[in-house]
């Protein structure tokens, strides 16, 4: 099952086509994206019956149009250092345990957008997004899975001066501007993947004249980490929520570990794809 926020309504996707929800279901799930989460396992029985391709009320959609799939979480949680190249590019150490910071929820953003550079050093750091539906504290490594409602594509933007400014450094300062969590275009389930545990990922930057610069590219069968795991660690110490979102970690590729060292320009364009849930789009302006 694919879900998505359609001009702020609540919609399941099919290919070009999507079926709104609170029309198909007859009035029993609100058009509100965010609501779903609290009724996620009610949802999911129900939206897995859905033929939205066959459906006689799904129509065309343009994808200009969708919004954040999960528009208003509550946590919004990153974690640093998950791929052991990206932490290498980085010059620092192998994490023992998870390195976790937070995106403050303003920042999150749908999947096409336009963004502001807010200062010189504005970086790009393509990531899979878990999406909470069930959630809750202490939920065995085992049972996480069930606790997903989906993934979703996402960019942890980060402003590098801000993020390492200070002592100690200011990482969630650093990463919550205006539009700096881009996610969608869609949340996806994981029985739609053939191997969650392995989808390819990657980042292009489009410079002004056209010419495109792949700068990242792995697989998150790379994540030190992983889904599961990451799942059951967060909810020992913290409740996940139904809608909340955690950013799993980027490969390396960033414009920080480059050398000379590159950022993002005013006109440039950066797509991130992942294998199965497909391309968000962020324009940069001075």
């Amino acid at each position: 099952m694919r879900i998505a926020n359609l001009s702020h309504r609540l919609v399941l996707v099919s290919d070009d086509r999507t079926l709104d929800v609170e029309t198909a279901s007859g009035g029993r799930f609100s058009a509100d994206p965010a609501a779903i989460f609290e009724r996620w396992e009610e949802f999911r029985a129900w939206g897995a019956g859905v033929d939205v391709a066959g459906h006689a009320e799904a129509v065309a959609f343009d994808p200009t149009q969708l919004e954040a799939p999960s528009p208003r979480p509550r946590q919004v949680v990153g974690v640093g250092l998950n791929y052991a190249d990206h932490a290498a590019e980085a010059g620092l150490p192998l994490p023992e345990s998870p390195v976790v910071f937070t995106k403050f929820a303003s920042s999150v953003a749908g999947p096409d957008i336009d963004v502001h550079l807010p200062g010189e050093t504005v970086d790009w750091e393509a990531e899979l997004v878990i999406v909470i539906g069930a959630g809750g504290r202490d939920i065995p490594r085992s049972d996480a899975a069930a606790r997903i409602a989906g993934f979703t594509v996402g960019q942890d933007l980060s402003e590098r001066t801000v993020q390492w400014q200070g002592t100690p450094a200011q990482f969630s300062m650093g990463k919550s501007y205006e539009n700096f969590a881009p996610t969608g275009p869609s949340i996806v389930t994981l029985d739609e993947f053939d191997d969650s545990d392995r989808l390819a990922i990657s980042a292009t930057i489009t410079g002004v004249d056209g010419v495109e610069a792949r700068v990242q590219d792995s697989s998150t069968d790379q994540l030190v980490f992983g889904i599961d795991d990451l799942v059951s660690r967060l909810s020992h110490t913290i409740e996940l929520l139904p809608g909340d979102l955690i950013f799993t970690g980027t490969p390396p590729g960033v414009g920080m570990g480059m050398n000379p060292k590159r950022y993002l320009q005013d006109g440039e364009t950066l797509t991130t794809v992942i294998e199965g849930i497909g391309a968000i789009v962020q324009r940069f302006h001075a």
